[in-house]
């Protein structure tokens, strides 16, 4: 690999001069994009945020809705040789300010629907992009007077590219700083080795493309091969997702354990046609094991429960289409290391329980102004992770939640998941989070935060009922205290169960 890189180059400008231009490469409601259209809107956008005062190396705030304006956008700001900062465009004005100021961007894209927001935080932040608001017909005139051509800038392969954020349920987040080597190292290893992904492939996404997994699996794995990503702007509901995979009919489903559990739970699930897919993946949160078996049952297609994070850039442990073991996160990727080590950061055994190690070309230059906590993650080649994990001698790896949601109760490691995959097999019970609770005497006690099925009867019975249903499955101790019941969970910028938040509000025992 050469030390100069791009990635407008390596995903899309590649395409174009490979002769896949008429190819398509985008899909929406309302119309296809070729990649010579693509690259067409890339090369305005780069024109116009360099109009905007955009330089190489200075960072690009993007809070725009899924569409070909965000692909153009993206590919665009790399092109000029940009850095790509991808944010929820639906968040509050505090976070708003929080991302002006922290990473100090030159220019903001911003979708009109939630463009007020953002400009009426600009007069009292610290720092004030120049804001561009999209969407709107003198945007739309602005772009179409600007050339399609553009020279992509020799960006070095060490160079930032995209930031990407982690945390965020306990502080604000902290933005994981990735080249342009490690987007080009994960989609050879795992879009490539693992998922397959050819020009032949429709991907579909659940989560929006701001978060680097749909980033990813969504956008760069099919432009690496020449195929199409199908894209929407509305929330992903069940319905909206059945809608969507009966129109663009898909090859790969872009998922999470969430709207896994939607989708097997939807009254109409059984009528639904999925024999489209070839496979689908799920990350972003333990995939539970009963949502796996129900997903077979209804569905087929091959399930692929994985695990990533910000800092090594997507899915480094994967199943794969040939070998799916439920309840496991399946094996390393090949091309990536991981290991189980004790808090000193010695080697653990076969099925211990341990902080997850790994290393690969995928890592991060680290966190943006963050050095502690860079140098507490990342020691040498490799990223210690919040995750505790256990691997079994044939080297599949099972997940056993983040370091800091694993409870000691009674002198005895409980893993939340553990509790909650026994509770996600009452029929009563639709989603279940588990987190600890200090009780009076200030002992740590699983509680679990419940939203029931349609047909249940919410009350104290059904609780002593949940109750009951764990102590005669697990070991006595890991049973719920407290059982609370939900209309919704709460969740992070990125969709994740805040689970901070539910042990700061959970009622005491």
């Amino acid at each position: 690999m050469s030390e100069l890189l791009n990635l407008y180059e390596y995903f899309l400008g590649r395409r174009v001069a490979e002769g896949l231009g008429e190819r398509r490469a985008l899909l929406t409601d309302e119309s296809a994009l070729t990649y010579r259209e693509v690259d067409r809107l890339s090369a305005r956008y780069a024109h116009l945020l360099v109009a905007a005062g955009l330089r190489p190396e200075e960072r690009v705030l993007v809070a725009m809705p899924d569409g070909p304006d965000y692909v153009g956008a993206l590919f665009g700001i790399l092109r000029a040789g940009g850095v790509v900062v991808m944010i929820n465009p639906h968040i509050k004005p505090d976070q708003i300010r929080y991302f002006y100021e922290y990473t100090r961007a030159r220019v903001a894209l911003v979708g009109h629907e939630v463009a007020d927001d953002f400009i009426g935080v600009l007069p009292e932040s610290a720092h004030r992009p120049e804001l561009l608001r999209v969407d709107t017909p003198a945007h739309v005139a602005a772009l179409e007077e600007q050339p399609t051509e553009f020279a992509a800038f020799p960006s070095h392969e060490d160079d930032a590219a995209i930031w990407l954020f982690s945390g965020g349920t306990t502080g604000n987040p902290k933005a994981v700083v990735q080249s342009h080597r490690s987007f080009v190292n994960t989609t050879e290893l795992y879009g490539h080795g693992v998922l397959g992904i050819t020009a032949d492939d429709i991907t579909l996404s659940v989560p929006k493309l701001f978060f680097g997994y749909a980033t990813g699996t969504n956008l760069l794995f099919p432009f690496s091969v020449g195929a199409t990503a199908a894209l929407f702007p509305e929330r992903c509901t069940t319905e909206t997702l059945f809608a969507k995979i009966a129109a663009f009919r898909p090859t790969i489903l872009v998922n999470v354990p969430t709207m896994v559990n939607h989708l097997v739970a939807h009254p109409d699930a059984e009528a639904q046609d999925l024999s489209c897919l070839r496979l689908a993946t799920s990350a972003g949160e333990a995939l539970p094991v009963e949502l796996h078996r129900r997903w077979n049952e209804l569905f087929g297609a091959p399930l692929l429960d994985g695990l990533g994070t910000a800092e090594m850039w997507h899915v480094f442990v994967s199943n794969r289409p040939d070998d799916v073991r439920p309840g496991t996160l399946g094996k390393a990727v090949p091309g990536f290391e991981v290991e189980v080590r004790d808090e000193e950061g010695s080697r653990l055994g076969a099925d211990e329980v341990g902080y997850l190690w790994v290393r690969g070309d995928s890592r991060a230059n680290g966190y943006w102004q963050q050095r502690a906590k860079t140098r507490q993650a990342f020691v040498g080649d490799w990223y210690v992770s919040g995750d505790m994990i256990s691997i079994d001698a044939e080297g599949y790896v099972t997940y056993c939640g983040r370091a800091d949601d694993m409870l000691k109760v009674s002198g005895k490691w409980l893993s939340p998941i553990e509790l909650e995959d026994c509770l996600l097999e009452h029929e009563a019970v639709d989603e279940v989070a588990v987190v600890g609770v200090r009780d009076s005497d200030g002992l740590v006690k699983p509680h679990a935060f419940v939203i029931p099925s349609a047909s249940a009867t919410t009350g104290d019975a059904l609780a002593a009922e949940l109750q009951a249903w764990a102590k005669t499955r697990l070991e006595p101790y890991k049973y719920p205290r407290v059982v609370t019941f939900m209309d919704d969970l709460p969740r992070t910028h990125l969709g994740k169960v805040d689970r901070g938040k539910l042990s700061r509000e959970a009622p005491s025992s």
